[in-house]
């Protein structure tokens, strides 16, 4: 964002946009979407739009750290207790689930993140949200592998995510049934990795 806001009315007016870039992004994509339809939605001059986000792009990326947040959160919550081997697999398959659910039920959460594929700069934030997540699950890792050098976890771990992220993408891009299975093969294919190395 251009300008941060701090006081009520612009906390108000920043929601206000992101909401009607949502509803744009919602009924036709991000790719059509408009910072001229986004000020019109918002009831405020193109001008002082500008004045928060500079481009669509800037728009994106807020509501993507916003979501990223909640997922992050979510994570960390899910893979908090988990001490053993078959408290991660649990763990990780509920979070798995939960990740599938909130996609596939909300259009703008996919459509902002296939938006992020086509940006260098909107990957890079995703590669660094891919990189918190990794750690927060090699941490629960490690708690149930304490064996295991925490280097090598921390790699299973960003393997695990980015896959993860792949599988997500093309579960959500086709029907209901064949998703849902897709989400099931990725998850018995996560929890094989969820063991110590041996050898």
């Amino acid at each position: 964002m251009r300008k941060a806001p701090t006081q009520k009315r612009s906390r108000e007016r920043v929601e206000h946009i992101l909401s009607s870039a949502s509803r744009l992004i919602a009924e036709r994509g991000s790719d059509t979407m408009r910072m001229s339809e986004v000020a019109e939605l918002s009831g405020i001059s193109i001008g002082s739009l500008y004045q928060y986000f500079p481009d669509k792009a800037a728009i994106i990326r807020t509501l993507a750290e916003r979501y990223n947040a909640v997922c992050r959160a979510c994570i960390a919550k899910g893979l908090a207790n988990v001490t053993t081997i078959g408290e991660l697999r649990q763990a990780f398959s509920a979070l798995i689930d939960e990740y599938y659910d909130i996609f596939f039920a909300e259009p703008v959460m996919r459509d902002i993140w296939s938006a992020m594929q086509a940006d260098k700069a909107l990957r890079e934030i995703e590669l660094a949200e891919s990189r918190q997540n990794a750690a927060l699950l090699a941490d629960a890792m490690k708690r149930a592998l304490p064996g295991e050098a925490m280097e090598t976890l921390q790699t299973s771990a960003l393997l695990v995510m980015c896959f993860g992220d792949c599988a997500m993408r093309l579960a959500v891009s086709t029907d209901e049934t064949e998703g849902r299975a897709l989400v099931e093969a990725y998850k018995r294919m996560a929890a094989r990795s969820f063991a110590p190395e041996t050898g």
